[in-house]
């Protein structure tokens, strides 16, 4: 189940959302799903919304494909007076083991694009190590 919480600061209101991500390849169009209905609570703008879950598609299907789990997606928006940022960040186990001769080396004209649609569509985005080998991968997105 997901967990909410809105928490008032000193400089404006955050909302904060998080929820497990199923190792499965099915998980990626179920958390988008789950994504979009939570965004357009939101109130998100049709645009930035559609740019939001192609970030969070983005890092959810590196995190199934490319890392051990558990994966959890966190989804922040933050507002001030002046604006609203949204922040997008997934956790997971760490790199998985790569497979020899794996889709993403017979065919790389078809595989890593998404740090550049990342990249493209938000306004910073970065990776954080934690311990154990756990790895978050995060974007933030005005939300004006």
């Amino acid at each position: 189940m997901a967990d909410q919480l809105t928490i008032p600061w000193t400089g404006g209101t955050y909302v904060d959302h998080h929820f497990p991500v199923p190792h499965l390849h099915e998980a990626v169009a179920t958390v988008r799903r789950r994504a979009h209905a939570l965004l357009a609570d939101w109130g998100l703008a049709a645009d930035t919304l559609e740019d939001a879950l192609l970030v969070v598609s983005e890092l959810i299907t590196n995190a199934v494909l490319h890392a051990l789990p558990p994966a959890v997606l966190r989804l922040r928006w933050s507002e001030t007076e002046e604006c609203g940022t949204l922040h997008i960040a997934v956790t997971d186990g760490g790199p998985a083991p790569r497979d020899p001769g794996s889709a993403e080396e017979t065919e790389p004209d078809e595989h890593g694009r998404g740090l550049c649609i990342v990249t493209a569509l938000s306004a910073r985005h970065g990776t954080h190590p934690g311990h154990g080998g756990v790895v978050t991968r995060w974007a933030e997105m005005p939300v004006g």
